[in-house]
């Protein structure tokens, strides 16, 4: 009787063993670095791709659509807008990012800040590792001000993988080139403002370039094929005037005039360059003649949309009756201009696309210019739609971080004007407010301001803030991803970290660390497992109606989850791991069985 006790225990234990996991080590928590935020849109990624489907796509080009402060509250306060200047209501009008199938928020917080900053969160965006407060290109290793942290710190972007791949590159930007967001795609500075060798500190400058440098002179900047943007300033010198704004100065104080630098570059290498700046000269490009182009627009940001082709105040130092002519060419006209070039190369291209001055109407209050700037930036898009295939182009559309504009009233009509006063007044003190404020910003008085009238829509309107501050702040709250074209559907939903976008981008082109992708074809409909006759067959909801299917062996269609069959990470074959799990499953069982029945029989004997 001992003898069959060990049998029985030692077949516990077997059993045991076999359909148990194996236990985790555990690992101490690593450091926010790369390699950290690398590992984590990995696995972001191997749950997205759990339910991809059979067919595989790859996207060959890639345009990114950030719109600078973009919150979700600004897409649906545009959305009306847009829909008020058509004469409808609006509120059940679409932007063309609304109409897209696959929609996602991201994280937008920093290394080391709860609400998200530009430069960092470009880092986030287009390199695919968080970063600290205003530090640009670099992981976690870069410090603020601190050169000496940059040398161990760079991260590539998704412009260094397009290169890799071969494919062409483009920035178009209504904020100057060297801003925050653009600046991540190219640049390695723990300032963000580090735009000219002026804000650099003179004992380091040696050591590190500023912005624009970077741009002219360093990988991937110099070979970034298109640029247009503002920021002339910083790639003049302090002697040369602004070509549109005589009375203005560069800010360089090395002496260079990098715009020309750059074109004596691309001359060396005999490559078809052109430099221009202003909206004439990019009326007059012929695409077919040109591969690189660099276009700087404006002295600093280019114009708000609202004031392009309008007259614009007087300059300092001018006389009272002297008058600039404000018109920038629009981001439409600079995105169809750069895709001109772009569409030569036949192993596709990426492209930034921009909208800048969202962010910057918003930290003046200024509701009407940052849905107008939106509504600018949806326009682009149109533009770059007219002239691309969605079934080879990955379009994703989001913001770098959000604000702090609400939007709200109480039993406001539909059709009531978005920018307007609410039709109650506030039951506390009697007085009316705009259904757009702001939680902080020089929208601030007490006694609160009064809107003008409920259906004011002057361009100029600061609407109220609850905090008095001398620049509205940035919001904490995720943002928006919308995506269409190859794999959109699969890659972006839930909710993710903003580090994750870059890589699902990569991941959707076969960029860089992701190239694998294409260079082994991952099979997601294997062939399906033969259960034995122990266990019954699960169907899919899929695979129901065929039920009566033989699949060659008078048994059932057997449809196996593709989240089984899409885990790479196992070391041996998914299905021969399962199949064995499977036949363990039957037979440890049946040898209990038998082993009870002699049990049985010898007690009973």
């Amino acid at each position: 009787m001992s003898a069959w006790c060990c049998i029985v225990i030692m077949m516990s234990t077997i059993s045991t063993s076999v359909l148990s996991p194996a236990p985790q080590k555990t690992e101490a928590k690593e450091a926010y670095d790369r390699h950290y935020w690398y590992a984590q849109a990995q696995e972001t990624l191997q749950k997205r791709l759990q339910y991809a489907s059979d067919k595989n796509p790859v996207a060959k080009n890639i345009i990114l659509v950030v719109g600078d402060g973009m919150s979700l509250t600004t897409t649906t306060a545009a959305r009306i807008l847009r829909g008020q200047r058509r004469g409808q209501s609006g509120e059940d009008t679409d932007l063309v990012w609304d109409t897209f199938p696959a929609v996602a928020l991201a994280k937008t917080y920093n290394l080391d800040a709860q609400t998200g900053e530009s430069s960092a969160c470009a880092t986030a965006l287009l390199c695919g590792v968080k970063a600290r407060y205003e530090t640009l290109g670099l992981d976690a290793g870069g410090r603020f001000n601190n050169c000496a942290s940059t040398i161990d710190s760079k991260v590539t972007s998704l412009i260094d993988w397009a290169h890799e791949a071969g494919k062409s590159s483009g920035i178009v930007t209504t904020a100057r080139v060297t801003h925050a967001t653009p600046a991540a795609l190219y640049a390695h500075a723990p300032s963000r403002y580090w735009e000219d060798d002026s804000r650099v500190p003179p004992n380091v400058r040696k050591d590190c370039k500023d912005i624009a440098m970077q741009l002219v002179e360093n990988e991937p900047g110099k070979h970034i094929n298109v640029i247009m943007g503002g920021g002339r300033r910083h790639f003049l010198p302090t002697i040369t005037p602004d070509p549109e704004h005589p009375n203005r100065e560069g800010r360089r104080l090395d002496g260079r005039n990098l715009a020309e630098d750059w074109a004596r570059e691309k001359k060396r290498r005999r490559l078809r360059a052109q430099y221009i700046h202003s909206r004439e000269q990019l009326a007059k490009l012929d695409p077919r003649s040109v591969d690189y182009l660099l276009g700087l627009f404006e002295y600093s940001h280019m114009e708000f949309n609202a004031e392009r082709g309008a007259v614009a105040d007087a300059e300092e130092g001018t006389s009272a009756g002297t008058s600039v002519k404000a018109d920038d060419p629009s981001l439409a006209d600079m995105t169809r201009a750069a895709l001109s070039i772009l569409l030569k190369n036949e192993k596709g291209f990426f492209l930034l696309i921009e909208g800048g001055r969202i962010d910057h109407a918003h930290h003046y209050n200024n509701p009407y210019r940052a849905l107008d700037e939106t509504l600018e930036l949806e326009t682009a898009l149109l533009a770059a739609l007219e002239k691309v295939n969605p079934t080879e182009t990955l379009i994703v559309v989001t913001a770098d971080h959000g604000h702090v504009m609400t939007f709200g009233g109480q039993a406001t009509p539909r059709g009531h004007p978005v920018l307007g006063a609410d039709t109650v007044a506030s039951d506390i003190d009697g007085l009316r407010y705009t259904t757009l404020l702001y939680g902080t910003g020089p929208g601030h008085s007490e006694p609160r301001a009064l809107p003008v009238n409920s259906t004011t829509l002057s361009p100029d309107a600061v609407h109220a803030s609850a905090v008095p501050r001398q620049w509205a702040t940035h919001g904490g709250e995720d943002v928006p991803i919308y995506a269409l074209g190859p794999m959109a559907t699969i890659l972006f939903a839930g909710v993710v970290e903003q580090s994750y976008i870059p890589h699902a981008i990569a991941y959707a082109a076969c960029f860089a660390h992701q190239s694998r992708r294409c260079q082994v074809k991952t099979n997601f409909t294997q062939t399906p497992v033969k259960l034995p006759n122990c266990v019954p067959p699960e169907v899919s909801s899929v695979s129901a109606a065929d039920e009566t299917r033989s699949d060659g062996s008078n048994g059932r269609r057997i449809v196996i989850a593709s989240s089984v069959m899409s885990d790479e990470r196992a070391s041996r074959s998914t299905a021969a791991f399962f199949a064995q799990r499977i036949t363990l499953s039957c037979l440890i069982p049946s040898l209990f069985h038998f082993i009870s029945y002699f049990y049985l029989s010898f007690i009973i004997q």
